[in-house]
């Protein structure tokens, strides 16, 4: 069986903050349409951490939607990301990262090569990937 690298399946135009940037940049991210993983965190191009979801919605708990809420404004990313994030090299195979999704820690996985993050795997990636494979 051949073995599938993971850059044939990961997002390759990855959104990501700095740790500078205000939560209001977050929410905005988290508005668009069909965006649904975690946010790369990056600084001088390296990857230093991750937003999840669950981060943010935890971390503005009853700000509402409304963009004015000081929360988004006195809050910054670094406050909420997990630092040291965990991440695969561009060497992975698609089998590597889905053994590490399906242990449930992660949803999606940044993809490094040469310390600069060049794409994010996510479960619905793999999912994909496997339902064209199944066609």
């Amino acid at each position: 069986m051949k073995k599938t690298s993971i850059i044939d399946v990961m997002t390759k135009n990855v959104v990501c903050v700095s740790p500078e940037q205000h939560l209001l940049d977050v929410k905005h991210i988290y508005e668009k349409d069909k965006f649904h993983h975690h946010i790369p965190v990056t600084q001088n191009e390296k990857l230093v951490g991750m937003v999840s979801l669950i981060d943010f919605m935890y971390n503005i708990a009853g700000a509402g939607m409304n963009d004015n809420n000081e929360i988004y404004q006195k809050l910054k990313v670094k406050d909420i990301m997990t630092q040291k994030p965990f991440y695969l090299k561009t060497d992975a195979t698609i089998e590597e990262v889905a053994n590490v999704l399906v242990e449930g820690n992660y949803h999606a996985i940044p993809v490094i090569e040469n310390d600069k993050i060049v794409g994010i795997v996510s479960t619905a990636d793999l999912i994909k990937h496997f339902l064209v494979e199944a066609l």
